[in-house]
């Protein structure tokens, strides 16, 4: 097998996890969202550092140690990510999960957004519209369901600031996952020690299966992010992008069809909206992209044997 086709295969089990990952949520049960999250990080430290003790990288960390401004960033990507995935547990919980999936979509649109604000970046036309769109669909769905749909913001900005410190960070996907795991998990253990003390904990206090799927809650969380580092690596940013709303479009699926969350015709409206913007937004990489490899062919110089 080629390395597309193997970054494409890595990069469907990542989304497919992703996608589903909404049922796997529900099944924890009676858990509540801070404690599925606290046992998210504790476990998720463990699968890493045996991983990485299986591969015998643990020695990164002394490099890491003497990079006080990277540290600082993680401790940043930390606090983004545990946002993230507090809000995300929260909607599903709650019966939102039609909600968190409207936030996975608008993400590549609030990573534009970013991108003009933080970095300074110049837009093309077609990129503005996309956003316009994008904004149209955000009043939409806030007169559909009488506020902002802020759990929706809150999962697209916090991921999206989250990829962009990630991005200047730099560090490999389990490497990365280990140090901002480790950073929530005393927070995490200390909030886990405090429930038990409480007589609240559900962790070995309900069946022996649901104690084991909260253990599994670490590998569910690494072996996508591990499975996307594998895609991303080996795949082209277009066709990385295309697979990305694999997970929300699978989402929507579980909110509507085994949720049966409702869907009314003005909340279609405002995701219908939201596809075009992206609709917009694909085109429009996709075809800079070919424009930009096709000038960097021209550019090029020709090799002294075909002259």
């Amino acid at each position: 097998m080629n390395q597309t086709r193997l970054g494409y295969l890595y990069g469907f089990g990542a989304y497919l996890i992703w996608g589903f990952f909404p049922i796997y949520l529900k099944l924890l049960r009676p858990a509540g969202p801070v404690e599925i999250l606290a046992h998210r990080i504790v476990w998720s430290v463990v699968f890493v550092a045996l991983l990485l003790a299986a591969m015998r990288n643990i020695g990164f960390l002394r490099a890491l140690a003497r990079r006080p401004r990277a540290l600082a960033a993680i401790a940043a990507a930390a606090a983004l990510i545990a946002v993230n995935w507090g809000t995300y547990i929260y909607g599903v919980n709650s019966d939102r999960v039609v909600e968190t999936a409207l936030g996975y979509f608008i993400n590549p649109l609030v990573v534009v957004l970013i991108g003009v604000f933080v970095l300074r970046e110049r837009l093309r036309s077609a990129q503005w519209a996309a956003l316009g769109v994008g904004g149209l669909a955000v009043a939409v769905l806030t007169v559909d369901y009488g506020r902002l749909p802020w759990l929706a913001l809150t999962l697209a900005f916090s991921f999206a600031g989250y990829g962009l410190v990630k991005k200047r960070l730099g560090l490999p996907a389990a490497e990365g996952l280990f140090v901002e795991s480790a950073v929530l998990a005393l927070p995490a253990l200390a909030y886990l020690g405090w429930l038990g003390r409480q007589g609240e904990a559900t962790f070995g206090h309900g069946s022996a299966g649901h104690t084991a799927l909260l253990v599994l809650a670490g590998a569910a969380t690494a072996i996508p992010l591990l499975l996307f580092a594998g895609a991303a690596n080996r795949l082209p940013l277009t066709g990385l992008g295309m697979l990305q709303y694999l997970a929300p479009i699978l989402q929507l699926g579980c909110g509507v069809l085994v949720f049966h969350e409702p869907m009314p015709p003005a909340r279609l409206a405002g995701f219908a909206l939201v596809w075009v913007a992206l609709v917009v937004f694909t085109v429009d990489a996709v075809r800079h992209t070919r424009r930009t490899r096709a000038q960097a062919r021209a550019a090029a110089p020709v090799p002294a044997a075909a002259r």
